[in-house]
């Protein structure tokens, strides 16, 4: 079976960004895929503190909520992100996750010295994302 790791990055359970990532995951159990749902802002995750201890393990050194979902994403055969577009970004929270996940580049390329572009890739992903805006009369 097939494990996804579906991530909604938006602050509110049921804006538009919800409503896309819940049809992706329907779609996806539908096929009898199983899936883990995760809410990072129902995670305690700090911002990236760049202190480089993921230089020696692989993994960040911050413990916090990060933790669990560093060993989802290993474990996951794909991942699902979704979320708002924000002054043309991601959101505060799916950006957290995102620079957390650097201890996992270190992992790959200075760690294990994979050369660029000679990886294989052992999961698929899908970004959903959203955004908006009301034209230059907009504040």
């Amino acid at each position: 079976m097939i494990n996804i790791l579906a991530v909604y990055g938006s602050q509110r359970r049921k804006d538009n960004t919800a409503t896309l990532l819940k049809h992706a995951i329907q779609g996806a159990r539908d096929a009898d895929a199983q899936v883990e749902e995760i809410l990072p802002r129902d995670l305690k995750m700090s911002p990236c503190l760049e202190i480089y201890g993921c230089k020696k393990s692989g993994r960040c050194a911050i413990r916090d909520d990060f933790q669990g979902v560093h060993d989802q994403l290993i474990a996951c055969d794909g991942l699902i992100l979704a979320s708002p577009i924000f002054f043309y970004t991601v959101s505060a929270h799916t950006k957290i996750l995102m620079d957390r996940c650097q201890a996992l580049w270190v992992k790959k390329y200075r760690i294990d010295k994979t050369p660029y572009g000679q990886w294989e890739a052992k999961r698929k992903g899908l970004f959903y994302f959203r955004g908006c805006d009301k034209g230059k009369e907009a504040v």
